[in-house]
């Protein structure tokens, strides 16, 4: 049996799998971020040990998380749930449960799931963005994870696509993630005369009636051609998977293409951009994955 844990800044959700990838049990719980970080890992583990006794079995654990593990220090890096930051998770839990721990950042695990058996199975390269409360984004080749010299591979929520644009917390201004994640629309459509406290799923919702939602979904159209482009002209994949909460925004399949064809270096723009075939399961059974079911 094979455990997976997407550890998010609001819930944290797990789900038990056996060998060949079917569904045995999921348990989700609200992350206790507000408690701190001894909380969130005392969560982590009783999710752990709820699926196992439902299950009467124990499995391996893979845990996909904001941020990555620094090779400098060991240490969790450029979580936006900072309480993780500069802490070692990963040792942290495989004490706390007994066992080896894999972890790896959340949107690999995403790229990991869709390029195993998702909407990017078959291809060579998948690269998996995650559009919701942040922006992050993962990269497999041939089957396999590449996270990089600095395992920071994927990582195109922290480029700056506007120089001028607001504050962000890794310490620089106007980051893809900014722009692009849900509260980044929202803050969109306020600086257009949307009233205060409005969701993305609400602006989505008004765009037909609404001239200023239709105008911030129009921009956050063009910002995420453009800044899918910067990926296309490095990496060149066979395919985009988009999940998160955003993804279910219809025009990101049918305006974003035409404006990243633009904006990509090439006179044949043709990489496909699809919603993840496993939806917001896709992460939880990427860091299910990260052990092959061989070691289960």
């Amino acid at each position: 049996m094979r455990i997976g844990i997407d550890l998010g800044g609001t819930k944290i959700e797990g789900i038990a799998m056996d060998a060949s990838g079917h569904e045995l049990a999921r348990k989700r719980i609200a992350t206790p971020a507000a408690q701190g970080y001894e909380a969130i890992v005392e969560a982590i583990a009783t999710v752990v040990m709820d699926l196992e006794m439902v299950t009467g079995s124990q499995g391996t654990v893979g845990i996909g998380s904001p941020g990555a593990i620094s090779r400098k220090t060991g240490m969790l890096k450029n979580a936006n749930t900072v309480c993780l930051n500069g802490r070692p998770l990963r040792e942290d839990l495989a004490r706390r449960l007994e066992r080896p721990i894999r972890l790896e950042n959340d949107a690999n695990c995403l790229a990991l799931s869709e390029a195993r058996d998702g909407a990017g199975q078959g291809l060579r390269c998948v690269f998996a963005v995650i559009l919701g409360t942040g922006v992050g984004g993962g990269l497999v080749v041939d089957g396999t994870l590449w996270p990089g010299h600095q395992h920071i591979a994927g990582e195109w929520g922290h480029n700056v696509l506007e120089a001028d644009g607001p504050a962000c917390y890794c310490g620089r201004r106007g980051c893809v993630e900014t722009l692009l994640s849900g509260p980044g629309l929202a803050a969109s459509y306020q600086v257009l005369g949307g009233p205060e406290g409005s969701t993305a799923h609400d602006i989505a919702l008004r765009v037909g009636r609404d001239p200023k939602a239709r105008a911030a979904l129009d921009l956050y159209c063009a910002r995420l051609g453009r800044a899918l482009a910067v990926v296309v002209n490095i990496l060149d994949p066979d395919v985009i998977v988009l999940a998160g909460g955003l993804s279910a925004i219809p025009a990101l399949y049918t305006e974003v293409p035409t404006i990243l064809a633009q904006a990509a270096f090439t006179d044949d723009f043709s990489t496909p951009i699809v919603p993840a075939r496993h939806g917001a399961a896709s992460g939880v059974r990427g860091a299910a994955h990260l052990w092959p079911s061989s070691q289960a």
